[in-house]
């Protein structure tokens, strides 16, 4: 049977703003660390997103030291790793969470970059947002992700989809946390428990694909694909369904190159 191998590492500093590709990666009870610890509110404190807002797909993101560099167009702006600001409450979804407004400077920034009253604000490694009760294992947390701590989703998955379709899209459509190759198309969705380098995972629900997948992350044009094909052989329940939800059940590194080893192997 082919190894399945982890070719690719991703994490989205800022909820529905650019990834950044990593090699290697500590997986934190929340997720990999920096993955999604900050997102843009409006002036209600609701969270921002691409769904709505598009444009956000046009942040680019790098490491920097102490931090993150943000690009858009031709401004920059420093985001520190650390943040020490005013407590508020806001809404992700369904969820009321406790963050930490970044700065004035950051709000001006983003707020003129998007054209929008907007605050960024962090969430603190400490603080609590528990994942969906029917779906947890030991009470796990997420961070500012949609729902869950990660997303895994196998290349022979894109691969199947791009078969059924005229233009190729390219992986950064689902903004997953792991890609691996090796497998059969979709296997990812059966997967109960397995390990990654010093981590293990719990895969617990499909993910159901919403109208992020189907913004070009180059230039934040919509379409409609790919849930046009999607819907056409991967949806249940009224949900198209791409890539596995995971939990984390024991914290430690991983990064790429590592074999993914299903708990029936070990």
């Amino acid at each position: 049977m082919q190894a399945l191998v982890v070719s690719e590492l991703w994490i989205y500093p800022v909820k529905s703003l650019g990834g950044i590709a990593l090699t290697q990666a500590t997986v934190l009870p929340k997720g990999i660390a920096f993955d999604r610890r900050w997102m843009l509110v409006d002036a209600d404190n609701r969270f921002l997103t691409q769904r709505v807002h598009h444009k956000m797909a046009l942040f680019r993101l790098e490491f920097s030291e102490g931090g993150f560099i943000i690009k858009y167009q031709d401004e920059i702006i420093f985001l520190p790793a650390l943040t020490q600001g005013e407590s508020i409450p806001a809404v992700i979804w369904n969820d009321i969470v406790e963050v930490m407004e970044v700065s004035a400077e950051h709000n001006e920034w983003f707020s003129r970059m998007l054209g929008i009253t907007c605050k960024l604000v962090s969430f603190p490694e400490r603080n609590s947002r528990p994942v969906e009760r029917g779906y947890s294992i030991n009470d796990e947390q997420v961070s500012l992700a949609d729902a869950y701590p990660l997303l895994i989703l196998g290349q022979n998955s894109l691969n199947d989809l791009n078969s059924r379709m005229k233009t190729p899209l390219p992986m950064n459509r689902f903004r997953p946390n792991i890609v691996f190759t090796g497998g059969a198309p979709f296997e990812e969705d059966n997967w109960h428990h397995f390990s990654i380098g010093d981590a293990r995972f719990a895969g617990v629900k499909p993910c159901a694909r919403c109208v992020v997948t189907t913004i070009d992350q180059q230039t934040a044009e919509a379409g409609k694909e790919p849930l046009a094909t999607l819907a056409g052989y991967r949806q249940k329940n009224n949900k198209v369904l791409f890539g596995q939800n995971l939990l984390v059940t024991m914290t430690g590194e991983i990064k790429i190159g590592d074999r993914i080893i299903l708990e029936e192997e070990i």
